[in-house]
């Protein structure tokens, strides 16, 4: 659960990336495979290791597991207390990503920056567009910036925690910035992070749930939405009005 995270931390950051896509890709490792039990069993027929050891790698493989998966699901606070000694495993010039994200948003492109493109912000996106706003998306998904340009949609592939990109961008004309990235903590990183950067203009952020809204509104930001509650809101007040429209027949 250590050595693993290490090693592939010191491999990405060899190869050009950041060290929060090596800490991120390093938790995925951080347990033992269920093929360490086939393996182990393999040596048990061979020969070659004792039966005792089957035992020792269930109860590793058992614990590693689940120690792992609360350790992913939660890989933003740890990133965010461990990422002070993580310098190590990031090159001064990580060219991987730059490579990547040389090309944010121009001058005057956006009056909205959307970051985060998920079904949310991307629905978010189109509906803009179609409104004829500026808006333009940002997401650190490669996969869902490429499949948003091939709608035609204008997107950027950035990490929105990273504040050298966050100074990057042409923020002096943007009106608007809407975070709808689904952990508190990312969107607190980022509001704070846009701040520091310069960025004057007025923030919306998204909260999931009741408990998250209160978090996040002791931010610096003008609006925060709700998309459960406010489709919810949305759907009662179509049904009630086509109700109106239509009300039932009397009973015969």
């Amino acid at each position: 659960m250590i050595g693993n995270p290490l090693i592939v931390m010191a491999i990405m950051g060899y190869m050009g990336y950041r060290k929060r896509t090596g800490f991120l890709a390093g938790l995925t490792v951080a347990q033992i495979s269920e093929f360490s039990i086939v393996f182990v069993a393999m040596g048990i027929t061979l020969g070659h290791v004792d039966v005792q050891a089957l035992g020792l790698t269930t109860l590793v493989g058992l614990i590693t597991i689940t120690l792992s998966t609360y350790m992913i699901l939660y890989s933003q606070p740890l990133y965010e207390r461990l990422a002070p000694w993580l310098d190590v495993f990031e090159r001064r010039r990580p060219f991987r990503e730059l490579a990547v994200d040389r090309h944010p948003p121009r001058q005057g492109e956006a009056d909205v920056l959307i970051f985060g493109l998920g079904r949310y912000g991307s629905r978010l996106l189109r509906e803009l567009r179609a409104a004829g706003v500026a808006a333009t998306g940002i997401d650190h998904d490669p996969e869902a910036v490429r499949d948003l340009k091939r709608e035609g949609l204008p997107v950027h592939y950035g990490d929105a925690e990273n504040l050298d990109f966050l100074e990057s961008l042409p923020l002096v004309d943007v009106r608007w910035v809407v975070v709808t990235l689904p952990l508190v903590e990312s969107t607190r990183a980022l509001v704070h992070g846009l701040r520091a950067a310069g960025y004057t203009g007025a923030v919306a952020v998204t909260a999931r749930d009741e408990a998250a809204l209160r978090q996040l509104a002791t931010l610096p930001v003008q609006r925060v939405f709700l998309p459960f509650r406010d489709a919810a809101v949305h759907a009662a007040q179509t049904l009630a009005a086509a109700l109106v429209a239509a009300p039932a027949s009397p009973p015969e």
